[in-house]
């Protein structure tokens, strides 16, 4: 086990992101830009001398050895990362060393169905799937007019979408818009750029950006209107 790292390794409160392949790299970074301390792991010593110029604090170690992480202090983090979703059995016999040491919440990226349910059955809280999340997402802004979306249940989704002309200098009051599609608008995007939260009284300039909320086929048969 070796170690790059510009300071001392993050104090016990923060996240630790095992895996410093896209995905990884990414939660990483991200945790870091929005101001948590992180601990960064991967056995690969390349992608670790390439990480240290992005990231306080990136090890190198063998993330199945549970030896390993007791050195490195991962017993005392209440959260964890596994980013090895390709690499199955890795990902796996992380997990199980990560439950041994007694992480309380684990969160582990999957690959298939039947991956998941194992790192289920091994103790990670929350299973994630990026690549088919993403994948589900691209085939919805294919196939509308939407400019963004997210699916937050089976059938509930917010999406981004150009304002209709037609319902341009109307309060959304007066639109109706629960009533006559289905939706809810959240928010909005004016002429200067910003997002705000939007009221009754709020009246839908040409050329908004819209914050739409309700079910699937209802925000896509909305986004089609622009």
């Amino acid at each position: 086990m070796s170690a790059r790292r510009k300071k001392q390794l993050p104090a016990p409160g923060g996240v630790v992101v095992i895996g410093l392949g896209r995905i990884g790299a990414n939660v990483a970074l991200t945790l870091t830009q929005l101001g948590h301390d992180v601990l960064a792991i991967d056995s690969d010593p390349k992608v670790v001398q390439t990480m240290s110029e992005q990231l306080t604090h990136v090890v190198q170690a063998d993330s199945t050895d549970e030896t390993a992480l007791r050195q490195l202090g991962v017993a005392d983090f209440d959260r964890v990362m596994v980013a090895l979703g390709s690499a199955v059995q890795a990902s796996v016999l992380t997990v199980l060393a990560l439950t041994e040491i007694e992480v309380s919440e684990i969160w582990a990226r999957a690959s298939s169905n039947a991956h998941a349910k194992i790192l289920t059955a091994m103790g990670a809280a929350h299973v994630i799937f990026p690549e088919a999340e993403m994948g589900e997402r691209i085939g919805h802004l294919i196939v509308s007019r939407m400019l963004d979306f997210v699916e937050i249940g089976p059938d509930f989704a917010l999406a981004k979408t150009r304002v209709p002309r037609a319902m341009t200098g109307q309060p959304l009051a007066q639109l109706r818009l629960g009533e006559r599609y289905g939706v809810t608008v959240i928010g909005v995007q004016g002429p200067d750029g910003k997002f705000a939260h939007t009221r009754p009284d709020t009246v839908l300039a040409p050329d908004s950006i819209l914050i739409v909320e309700g079910a699937i086929d209802q925000v896509q048969a909305f986004s089609a209107m622009s």
